[in-house]
C-alpha cells in the first residue's frame, strides 16, 4: 500500500533512495474519477523504476485546469484511492496549475507523461532537461477518459 506524504518526506525519501542506487518513476494529474487508462498508465509508469511517485492536483489546482465544476472526488479522496492502487507507492499533492515546481525539487530519475506530448511540447521540458530526468511518454487507453466518463453520465 502507497503512502500519502508531505513534499519535504518525498523530497527526503528519493533523495536517501537514490543514494542507494533505487530508482524513482514520477508522473502527475487529477486522477479525478479513476478509470482502466489510469490503472494501465499508473502501472506503465510503476514498472520503469523501484517506486512510483503521482504527483496529485490539489483541489484548487484541479478547478484551475478544469473549471468549477470539477474535481468529483476531492483531494484526499482521490489520493487515499491511489495509494490503495499496487503499484502507486507515494502521492505528494502540488497546489499549482503546473507540477513544475514540485518535480524540480524531487528530480526523480524518470518522469511520465501520455503520449499526446513529446519532448518539443512537454511543459517541464526544461526542467527534466537541466535535472537530467528520463522522460517517457506512455500510450492512452483510447476513449477512457474523466470527461467521457463524466459526459456519459450527464447524457
Amino acid at each position: 500500500m502507497g503512502q500519502i506524504v508531505s513534499k519535504n518526506e518525498i523530497i527526503e525519501i528519493v533523495r536517501n533512495g537514490q543514494a542507494k542506487n533505487k530508482t524513482f518513476a514520477a508522473t502527475n494529474g487529477c486522477f479525478d474519477i479513476l478509470h482502466v487508462g489510469h490503472v494501465r498508465y499508473l502501472q506503465a509508469t510503476k514498472a520503469l523504476a523501484d517506486f512510483s511517485i503521482v504527483m496529485l492536483n490539489s483541489d484548487s489546482s484541479v478547478k484551475m485546469l478544469k473549471g468549477e465544476s470539477r474535481p468529483i472526488n476531492n483531494e484526499n479522496d482521490r489520493a487515499e484511492i491511489l495509494t490503495a492502487l499496487q503499484c502507486v507507492d507515494y502521492v505528494v499533492l502540488f497546489e499549482e496549475k503546473s507540477p513544475a515546481k514540485l518535480l524540480e525539487e524531487i528530480k526523480p530519475d524518470i518522469y511520465t507523461k501520455g503520449a499526446d506530448y513529446t519532448i518539443e511540447t512537454l511543459p517541464e521540458r526544461d526542467i527534466v532537461l537541466r535535472n537530467n530526468i528520463r522522460v517517457e511518454f506512455i500510450k492512452f487507453v483510447e476513449g477512457k477518459s474523466t470527461t467521457n466518463i463524466i459526459n456519459k453520465i450527464n447524457n
